[in-house]
């Protein structure tokens, strides 16, 4: 008796090309595998025999290869009607069975992986009866009959592990073998298709050019459905200023622009345990922890940089990492409407160095990439100069429109007496011994009936540019962000980095009393306290995968100023421990120290019971996680949530604002402190802060 096999199935309704999918998977899979194939049109007793042909499948050629023996099964003789000869199906390294019914409930016990391929009715029709249009053409309507049955009592598209939309174009086979790779079930059987993914070579082109990034991202993906700008809008925008560099401009060096289109193009969205990876027309469900699956993807060294390229990103996954994701890293279990997390795998992108003047073309390589490489010169060769405008201007009759449309009008979660409520149960808790800072947030919500979440993008980054500003797009989803504040860098060589910001001040137009509120931060001893706290916490959270004696504090309590507010931050360093998985080092300091507050398990329940609802994207992490094993995020602040499909078709838009509760904060104080870091996005959209 032979090992038993790995067994995939392909099911879907007729005429969604479940045969030549699975005669192409088995070719790609028979490059380094044993490979045997079973379609369940041989095994269908007759036109009507659709339920009789599954459970025949089951028991005489799914049970037996299973436990690794030859199926011995009775073929249907479609021309006389009746049982035809028997035959046998050997076992195999990897067994593929086709057919409706092949991931039927009583199969699926019996299989490592269901493939569910579809297409649109009229196209299956079409395709079905142009291949066997004399015999299938007067039992379409019997057969589908039975399969609405089937699928009416057993919704097996719910249960495949990986779904494919055929669009018969040759692109599903490369697709759903890419899917595969991603289910944990078939890591081991996959390995020489794993390894292919690892075996990665970069191509690379250098332009010297400071295009508009704005114009830029336009050009190249202004009709990509999933695309991610990371803009450091501070230094785009001119805002660094002469003289000594401050660490604000220097963070901002590298702007990063990229969709998941081409050959490698993927996307990513986690929900509550399930992580779905979409690839071309294919997409893999896999279920665990948003962490645990980041490990399998990212953390080894895939490819190297080019020669003289100063950038740590080297191609690879881009997005938001959602404050829910606590439920994996010692907070409770919150849903949220917005995904818990959302990546796109980036095989192509451009980087734009503000230091050098210079753009970066990065590409796996692959058949279209110098087709690519190609249409991005041009483009940069087109885009106008970087400039004042900060940002591409909108055709006349789109700002006129965009003009005469009123306000968003915001709600509070939280009124002002209740947010007020908020931080005396907050104060009540520190006074407990429960904790010592809680970092108590609300949120702001609307509705209209349209919004350019682009458009608006732009306006914010005129007025609010920032050193991790971004901008990303997953399909009816924009986060729009001009966030100051690091989280946390990973580099390649394992240097280790946190810059909390807590302590803010508001910015005045007259230079005398902009100067007293600089300085009444710089000398205030409870947001000295406020951010000295979270240094602590994030010095604990480094330590868990960083050299021993490598943690330092490299500045404390700096001030650094910003187009709307004052802000006091700190830096802590450390090394990486060599080995340690990169993803377990991210959780292990998620989400931020400086949106919890410490000590950081228990004040995160203390603020589910305070907060009475998800913050989302808010207080989460924006950045990439890059081939070369470097990742560099952002904390999710200052940030607008743009969703389609609110009631009625409108635009739903969200604010998370917040502030650290200690045992002197004055309620007063703490309230305004959220109006003021609410006034950047809220003035932008000529929106009040709602009473």
């Amino acid at each position: 008796m032979t090992p038993a096999p790995v067994i995939i199935a392909i099911d879907g309704r007729s005429g969604a090309g479940k045969t030549t999918l699975a005669i192409e998977l088995a070719a790609r899979l028979r490059n380094h595998h044993k490979v045997s194939l079973f379609h369940l049109e041989d095994i269908y007793p007759g036109w009507d025999g659709l339920s009789a042909g599954i459970e025949r499948y089951v028991t005489t050629v799914l049970a037996p290869l299973s436990r690794g023996e030859a199926a011995t099964w009775v073929s249907w003789d479609w021309k006389n009607h009746n049982d035809g000869e028997p035959r046998v199906t050997l076992p195999a390294e990897i067994v593929i069975v086709e057919g409706v019914g092949a991931g039927a409930a009583a199969a699926r016990p019996l299989l490592d992986a269901v493939i569910w391929a579809d297409s649109p009715d009229g196209e299956r029709r079409s395709r079905a009866l142009a291949r066997d249009g004399e015999t299938y053409g007067p039992f379409w309507d019997q057969w589908a009959g039975q399969e609405a049955e089937l699928l009416a009592a057993d919704d097996i598209p719910q249960h495949a592990h990986v779904r494919v939309f055929n669009r018969a174009d040759g692109t599903a086979p490369a697709d759903a073998l890419q899917a595969l790779t991603y289910l944990p079930a078939l890591t081991t059987a996959l390995v020489p298709e794993l390894s292919s993914r690892r075996g990665l070579r970069l191509v690379s082109e250098r332009i010297d050019a400071g295009p508009d990034p704005a114009a830029l991202f336009q050009a190249l993906y202004g009709t990509s459905p999933n695309a991610v700008w990371l803009d450091s809008s501070l230094r785009s925008a001119g805002a660094a200023g002469s003289g000594r560099e401050t660490p604000a401009a220097a963070r901002s060096r590298f702007s990063i622009l990229a969709d998941d289109g081409g050959t490698f193009g993927q996307s990513v969205l986690h929900s509550s345990g399930i992580t779905r990876i979409t690839a071309g027309c294919a997409t893999a469900n896999v279920s665990g922890p948003f962490f645990r699956w980041l490990e399998t993807v990212w953390g080894r060294r895939a490819v190297r940089g080019p020669e003289d390229y100063p950038c740590e990103f080297t191609l690879g996954w881009l997005g938001y990492l959602g404050y829910e994701l606590k439920r994996e890293t010692g907070g409770r279990d919150v849903r949220s409407d917005t995904p818990d997390a959302a990546l796109v795998f980036a095989g192509r992108g451009v980087v734009l160095d503000h230091t050098d003047n210079t753009v970066w073309l990065l590409a796996l390589d692959a058949p279209d990439a110098a087709d690519w490489l190609g249409r991005a010169r041009d483009a940069v060769t087109a885009a106008p100069e970087a400039g004042g405008s900060n940002g591409v201007v909108l055709p006349a009759a789109q700002a006129a429109a965009a003009a005469h449309n009123a306000a968003p009008a915001f709600a509070g979660r939280d009124s002002e007496a209740s947010y007020k409520r908020k931080i005396a149960d907050a104060q009540h808790q520190i006074a407990e011994g429960n904790s010592y800072e809680v970092c108590l947030t609300t949120t702001l919500e609307a509705e209209v009936r349209a919004l350019d979440p682009w458009a608006a993008y732009l306006a914010l980054r005129r007025r609010n540019p920032a050193p991790f500003a971004s901008y990303l797009r997953f399909g009816g989803l924009t986060v729009a962000s001009t966030s100051p504040e690091r989280f946390l860098r990973i580099a390649s060589d394992g240097g280790m980095r946190a810059e909390p910001i807590k302590g803010t001040r508001r910015r005045a137009a007259d230079p005398d009393t902009d100067a007293a509120l600089r300085h009444d931060l710089a000398t205030s001893l409870k947001d000295r306290a406020e951010n000295i706290m979270i240094v602590d916490l994030l010095r604990n959270d480094l330590s868990h995968f960083a050299e021993p004696g490598s943690v330092t504090v490299s500045r404390l309590c700096e001030i650094e100023s910003y187009a709307t507010v004052h802000q006091l931050v700190s830096t802590i360093d450390a090394v990486l421990l060599p080995g340690s998985p990169r993803a377990e080092a991210v959780a292990a300091c998620f989400p931020a120290g400086s949106m919890t507050g410490a000590p950081k398990i228990s004040t995160m329940a203390i603020l589910d019971r305070l907060e009475e609802g998800p913050r989302g994207v808010y207080s989460g992490a924006i950045g990439y996680f890059s081939l070369n094993g470097a990742t560099d995020l952002a904390v999710a602040i200052r940030t607008l949530v743009v969703q389609d499909g609110g009631e009625g078709g409108k635009v739903r838009l969200s604010l998370g604002v917040g502030g650290a509760i200690t045992a002197d904060s004055v309620a007063q104080d703490e309230y305004e402190e959220i109006r003021t870091k609410a006034y950047g996005v809220l003035s932008t959209l000529g929106s009040p802060f709602p009473n």
